[in-house]
């Protein structure tokens, strides 16, 4: 989730999937996507905060390698920039690199973990995260539709009501709101919430 809080308020990037695609067609949603295996070998030129990195790597059994872990991070870098013409890190374009930046880390909050329901025609285990536009230097102007996401807004966290989104991406607006007002800086070392479904039951627990 980019957020931009330049006016009163805070605004969060959304974008509309895709009529042609599978998943969520026609919904809106935050930049993002899958992990690819290319995203173990990005480079980056800020790491992740320990509590971020910690948080990121506990799972309710053994917990998931270090460089798994980042990945997912470098993963919503990569999307972003894909997705809405956002480069979270410092430009540069050495001849063979992946991306035209080297992703900045630093000042990327772990928001949420959800795994979808069973039963469904496709199912992922997403970890959302969270930046300040202003932190990370972008300029909430500079955002680019692309074949992923079309009509990219800056919607108010508090009003989303003209929107079609997932059932998910409204809980965890909810759950941003929250994090705002409990305290408007986001700690990095806030309590990540974690939804699954277990034996038909839709559950919330704290990581």
């Amino acid at each position: 989730m980019l957020l931009d809080r330049s006016n009163k308020g805070v605004r969060v990037l959304m974008g509309k999937r895709h009529s042609a695609h599978a998943f969520m067609p026609d919904l809106y949603v935050f930049p993002g996507g899958r992990r690819d295996p290319t995203d173990h070998r990005l480079g980056f030129s800020g790491d992740l905060k320990p509590t971020v990195l910690s948080a990121l790597k506990a799972s309710e059994g053994r917990p998931i390698p270090e460089g798994r872990a980042r990945a997912l991070a470098l993963a919503a870098a990569r999307e972003l920039f894909e997705e809405a013409g956002v480069c979270l890190g410092r430009q540069h374009s050495p001849s063979g690199a992946p991306l035209p930046f080297l992703p900045d880390l630093t000042n990327l909050r772990y928001m949420a973990r959800a795994i979808t329901p069973p039963g469904q025609a496709r199912r992922f285990d997403t970890r959302f995260f969270a930046v300040f536009a202003d932190e990370a230097e972008i300029d909430p102007s500079a955002i680019l539709d692309s074949r992923e996401l079309q009509d990219l807004q800056w919607i108010d966290v508090n009003d989303f009501s003209s929107l079609q989104v997932p059932e998910i991406t409204a809980i965890i607006l909810a759950d941003l709101r929250a994090g705002l007002e409990a305290d408007s800086s986001l700690p990095h070392d806030r309590a990540i919430p974690f939804y699954f479904t277990r034996r038909g039951r839709f559950l919330r627990t704290l990581l």
